[in-house]
């Protein structure tokens, strides 16, 4: 496939490149800052451009197959997370161009929690809470869209660097928890499940999630 990777230097965003790339797939990486170019692989396609720019995503978006956001606001700018998010999809129903979107932990239910969600539980980082309404308002302004054709895929509680097993168990909408109790995954197995679901869609206009074993 052809995939353009927006938020192509991010945390994320790279491991999706490399994954992307692994698979055979042709990538164009999107960045901001063209600083960033250094980090990509040589295999991707480099392109600056901003993902909150109506223009710059129908260029960057017209004629691929697939668009990957992994894009993450700096803190104080959490607002622009459902911002970039309305871009993308307004620019990708009108290009006919898939998305898939990176999205947050927030709005997963916590089992045995009474209906709450993760950000609404007692205990939950008060530092937190501005990236994690942003992405309940992402996940929302997804659900309202229905010419776009658009995925959503939640991350556990945690999201770290770690080891590419290549193996994961996925949900929908229930926060999904390891053997051990811990809910987690490693970013690697993240974009693994990312890429699995462009090649072989399975959550059409819809959220799902995943979690190690």
């Amino acid at each position: 496939m052809r995939i353009t990777v927006f938020g192509a230097t991010g945390e994320v965003g790279s491991r999706v490149v490399t994954e992307a790339l692994a698979r055979g797939h042709e990538v164009v990486a999107v960045m901001r800052n063209p600083a960033g170019a250094a980090a990509v692989p040589v295999a991707a396609e480099v392109r600056i451009g901003d993902a909150m720019n109506l223009d710059d995503v129908v260029t960057l978006s017209a004629g691929q197959d697939l668009v990957i956001t992994a894009t993450r606001p700096t803190t104080g700018q959490e607002h622009e997370l459902p911002e970039i998010t309305s871009v993308l999809l307004k620019a990708l129903a009108h290009n006919g161009v898939r998305l898939l979107v990176v999205g947050g932990a927030s709005t997963l239910l916590v089992p045995d929690a009474d209906g709450l969600t993760l950000h609404e539980t007692p205990d939950f980082p008060t530092e937190l809470r501005p990236i994690a309404q942003a992405c309940a308002d992402q996940l929302a302004l997804c659900r309202t869209e229905t010419v776009a054709d658009w995925t959503y895929l939640s991350p556990p509680a945690q999201l770290v660097p770690g080891e590419r097993t290549g193996t994961y168990r996925s949900g929908v909408d229930e926060l999904l928890t390891c053997s051990d109790g811990e809910s987690t995954i490693s970013m690697e197995d993240f974009a693994v499940a990312l890429l699995d679901e462009a090649e072989q869609p399975a959550h059409r206009r819809a959220r799902f999630t995943v979690a190690a074993f």
